[in-house]
């Protein structure tokens, strides 16, 4: 391919991605990504990745883009803006409503599901020009903020997500990996952060204590997607987070719509989020806790299976839901009352055991005492019901 064949074939890349509604394209090689590798390493060896599979199951991998496909020349890095958590949501504010779980703001609109749609353009053009393309969004396979950092978009910040100064990092990554041998669009980004120290402090556990560096042992947004029991410790800090949490990209300078630092991104207004049932309050991305515990597992399952359930099992999803109406749930509804009993009724240890801590947090331990005096709080094979039950409950934080 001449120069100017591949000038011309990165020109159509990137009217496509442009066409689809993706906010930026960059061009890379498909060298192996070493310093990530060893730093993958020396984190899963420090145990730093608290049993994480994605990025650390497989770093050999991971880190070598030209696995991906047979000849493998270059790799289309692209990035697609998500609609960022309204100011007066309670991921922003703090406010913690009753009953209301909040949500990462990535997963309260279709990001990756637009971000695909623009990447699977890019790989019909590649195709149809002769060469071979293969897709990586939201995949183990590829490195992805390693690329994107490579291919120009950013620079891996202080928080270790991939921040730009366009930008911000409200965005999703994928990536086309290409037999196309493109010209390698841009310079890697020089880090921006500087002496910059918000989003460690703004950590609910410290879990960024080293710039750069996430203790997964410590952050909620991986602790809610983590199998067995939610650490007791981190409990009260997960607030009314049911999935995800945004607190070091809220505080980010570079996602401040008034600093300037950032790009007036039309997405707040026209990229509108998707219903997903269960109360659900999709503009500010919140769930009715109550209703969602009120669901059958099917019923669960094809409202939120989209997300990453461990296991895809449910009970870590209820889980989650029973840690949330102990922080913020209403003790005088009637509806709350029910659904923790029918909890403390479950056959899953791992759902009763948290249903023993939201009934303590919610000062009915009468509750309790009624599920232990009818046989219930039995199933416990692993011994995470009576743990839970001879463990003391801390004072519980308000809701307003």
């Amino acid at each position: 391919m001449t120069e100017r064949a591949e000038s011309t074939l990165l020109g159509k890349i990137r009217q496509a991605a442009a066409d689809a509604g993706l906010d930026a394209v960059g061009v890379t090689d498909v060298a192996p990504f070493l310093a990530e590798r060893r730093a993958i390493i020396e984190r899963k060896t420090a145990g730093l990745h608290a049993g994480m599979w994605f990025t650390y199951g497989r770093p050999e991998r991971s880190t070598t883009p030209a696995s991906i496909l047979a000849g493998a020349r270059s790799i289309v890095v692209c990035a697609r803006v998500y609609r960022p958590p309204e100011e007066d949501a309670p991921d922003v504010s703090g406010i913690r409503r009753a009953n209301s779980a909040a949500v990462a703001a990535y997963v309260a609109t279709d990001a990756y599901g637009e971000l695909r749609d623009g990447l699977e353009r890019i790989s019909e053009i590649l195709r149809h020009d002769g060469h071979d393309a293969q897709i990586v969004c939201d995949d183990n396979r590829l490195t992805d903020r390693a690329a994107a950092a490579r291919a120009g978009l950013g620079w891996l910040g202080r928080n270790t997500m991939l921040l730009s100064r366009e930008l911000g990092s409200w965005t999703v990554l994928g990536s086309v990996v290409t037999t196309a041998g493109l010209p390698v669009a841009a310079e890697a980004q020089p880090d921006g952060c500087g002496p910059c120290r918000r989003c460690q402090t703004a950590c609910p556990t410290g879990a960024l204590d080293e710039a750069g560096v996430l203790d997964a042992r410590r952050c909620l947004a991986w602790l809610v997607q983590a199998p067995g029991a939610f650490p007791p410790e981190h409990r009260d800090a997960l607030g009314h987070r049911i999935y995800g949490c945004d607190d070091c990209q809220v505080v980010c300078p570079y996602n401040d719509p008034i600093s300037g630092l950032s790009h007036d991104r039309r997405t707040r207004s026209q990229r509108q989020p998707v219903q997903v049932g269960a109360g659900r309050d999709a503009r500010r991305g919140s769930i009715d806790v109550v209703a969602l515990l009120g669901m059958t597992d099917d019923d669960l399952m094809g409202t939120f299976g989209h997300w990453y359930i461990p296991r895809r099992r449910p009970e870590y999803l209820r889980r989650n839901a029973l840690i949330v109406l102990g922080n913020v749930g209403d003790p005088t509804d009637p509806d709350v009352e029910e659904v923790v009993r029918e909890a403390l009724a479950s056959p899953s240890a791992v759902v009763a055991s948290h249903a023993v801590w939201a009934a303590r947090r919610l000062g009915r331990d009468d509750l309790v005492e009624g599920a232990k005096a009818v046989g219930f709080l039995t199933h416990d094979s692993d011994g995470m019901v009576a743990a839970e039950l001879a463990r003391s409950t801390g004072p519980r934080i308000s809701s307003g």
